[in-house]
């Protein structure tokens, strides 16, 4: 059995991965190549684990979704904000490469981890004193729910009114057939505290890991080229690809491996994938030509405390720090208050260094790229819910097959069946039939976003260039303004689609592809651009603070994103929504306003476009 996705995943890569390959043997340093494959599997096993959290949240350990996306959102904010504190530590004590090294380390602790999963959570339904215990299996996309009565188990549905039904119940059993809504209640009764406990410690070495690698290792590809190197911007987009296919292949196999065969198959090849990047980095270090080391090595070196260096303090008081992470992770409102602290410290130190030092020149550029800052906020917020809301949605209410009619073909004198496992099982059987699976995991649907970045990445920077060169470049502004009316179209597209749905309450795969289609070409008016923009808006001694401010962006949005998905929250058993009916409107409510925010925000932006778009002051 071939599974389609794969196929069309292994073609595209082929297809824009080969003339990188050459690039990066030809025209390049030999550093980048081993910094591309570090990135590569940092981001695959990051994405691994990303695409399969809610689910593991949600369907092993049986939280609520309200929880489950709060808590998504504190670890992503995490991950984030704690890169500020990643390369401070590297520009002040241990340098970039120690840092990789270091962050490296921990993210394989992390992902190893992440693969211990136990055993999965049970919950319990009772009724008038009568208490069965639910039980859950999963096949692929197939899931059923029952419950466990007498030693015989009974299937479970829900009616549109909220009663839960139990089907095939004798006459004599000690629950009725129907249990009327508010009259039964549902409670986890055994969740292995020692196996949660683990997730959380897991979640906050992956967090710590990703603070001391993530900014660290571009650091090192910017230090690979000499000042006016020509081929830094080439550089950075061959880096860039190596993140998007790292992503992509991500939810392709972990997210099929951790829905189909368990959590451990999927979270253990993430974790695989970042023991593959650290030895990509041990063994090919010597290739970064000594770029990366600490300021001061012999101060680095020179015992502080007993035996102890700056280094093992540095070591060790970030392992010491993982209980810090680990207690925030569990406490969403307090994550919230430690990004408003750092966020109010650093814009008060750009405040004070804006008025005390520059310009008005220089001071209304950074008011242009605080304005984008703020709309890129926004345009976050909305675009990552595709980890928590959209990733419910897509398991819950999207038909997720490619096709719904089997193709039969001749290839090589082989038959080939193109088809879902229930056309396979209704088809003749044939000797020596390749099937090829139609259908995709709701975590595979992730890939989407990255596929088309990888295709459409080239033509946007093409576009860009084109419109530069004849004087046709709409501005900043405008761009942010067009990525936030997408991103918000996207999740409109979907709330129009619900006439579509089936009678499972399932939109079309097609619907979720178009929503992510428009995700995608927003983020290419937002994402390049914003870095672009702050990089060339900000004076000599901001620019490293701009980028953190943008990271602290990503950061706030990760956690207001977590907030709103958790309004998507519907009732589940077992793991699953108990009625889709119920979790596709709960899910459309949201997506309305969302998608109304992101119009808004676009056209707020378009509005003070005339107002601002002189303080880019590109003949000044």
């Amino acid at each position: 059995m071939l599974n389609a996705i794969v196929i069309i995943g292994v073609v595209l890569t082929f297809a824009t991965g080969i003339p990188v390959a050459i690039q990066l043997g030809r025209q390049h340093p030999h550093g980048l190549f081993i910094l591309f494959f570090v990135e590569m599997w940092e981001r695959f096993s990051f994405y691994g684990m990303r695409t399969l959290l809610i689910f593991y949240l949600t369907q092993h350990f049986l939280f609520g979704d309200a929880f489950s996306s709060r808590t998504f959102g504190s670890f992503t904010t995490l991950a984030y904000l704690l890169p500020l504190l990643g390369g401070f530590l590297a520009d002040r004590y241990i340098g970039a490469r120690r840092a990789v090294t270091f962050g490296a380390i921990l993210l394989v602790a992390g992902h190893s981890l992440m693969a211990v999963e136990g055993a999965p959570a049970r919950q319990i339904l009772a009724f008038d004193g009568t208490r069965a215990e639910v039980q859950s299996t999963r096949r692929g996309e197939e899931h059923s729910l029952a419950v466990l009565l007498d030693g015989q188990s009974y299937g479970i549905s829900q009616t549109d009114q909220g009663d839960l039904q139990i089907h095939g119940l004798p006459s004599t059993s000690t629950l009725p057939a129907l249990l009327p809504k508010g009259q039964f209640t549902l409670e986890v009764a055994a969740r292995d505290s020692v196996y949660v406990n683990l997730l959380f410690v897991a979640l906050s070495l992956i967090a710590l890991g990703v603070g001391f690698l993530k900014g660290n290792i571009s650091c090192l590809v910017g230090l690979l080229y000499p000042p006016g190197d020509k081929r830094r911007d080439a550089g950075f987009t061959l880096y860039y690809f190596g993140i998007n296919l790292g992503s992509f292949w991500a939810a392709l196999i972990c997210g099929y491996l951790g829905l189909t065969y368990g959590w451990g198959w999927g979270f253990g090849l993430a974790a695989a994938g970042m023991l593959a990047g650290l030895i990509v980095f041990l063994l090919g270090r010597r290739l970064l030509q000594g770029e990366g080391e600490a300021p001061d090595l012999a101060q680095l070196k020179r015992p502080v405390f007993h035996r102890l260096d700056r280094e093992h303090l540095v070591y060790l008081g970030s392992v010491l720090g993982i209980a810090v992470i680990f207690a925030l992770m569990q406490r969403s409102g307090m994550v919230g208050w430690v990004l408003l602290a750092a966020s109010v410290v650093v814009l008060a130190y750009v405040a004070r260094v804006m008025y005390k030092y520059h310009s008005q020149i220089e001071r209304e550029r950074m008011y242009l790229a605080l304005l984008l800052v703020a709309a890129a906020v926004v345009f976050w917020t909305l675009f990552l819910q595709a980890g928590t809301s959209l990733n419910l949605f897509a398991d819950r209410n999207t038909d997720l097959a490619i096709i719904h009619t089997p193709m039969v073909f001749d290839l090589f004198g082989r038959q080939v069946f193109l088809g879902t496992p229930a056309m396979l099982a209704a088809s003749p059987a044939v000797a020596n039939l390749l099937w090829i699976d139609v259908t995709l995991t709701a975590a595979q649907v992730q890939s989407f976003n990255v596929a088309f970045v990888l295709i459409l990445a080239p033509l946007f920077a093409a576009l860009w260039t084109w419109l530069g060169r004849r004087g046709l470049d709409v501005g900043p502004m405008v761009k942010f303004a067009l990525g936030l009316l997408q991103v918000g179209i996207g999740f409109l597209v979907i709330v129009a689609s619900q006439n579509f749905a089936d009678a499972s309450f399932r939109l079309p795969l097609l619907v979720l592809a178009i929503a992510y289609l428009l995700h995608t070409t927003g983020e290419m008016f937002v994402s390049p651009v914003g870095l672009s923009e702050l990089t060339r808006l900000s004076p000599p001694m901001l620019v490293s603070t701009m980028m953190a401010i943008w990271l602290l962006a990503s950061s706030a949005a990760q956690y207001i994103g977590g907030l709103i998905a958790s309004y998507a929250a519907t009732e589940t058993l077992g793991g699953y929504a108990l009625n889709a009916k119920s979790s596709l409107v709960s899910s459309l409510a949201v997506f309305h306003t969302v998608g109304w925010i992101g119009v808004i925000a676009g056209v707020i932006c378009l509005a003070l476009n005339p107002f601002v778009r002189h303080w880019t002051h590109r003949e000044a």
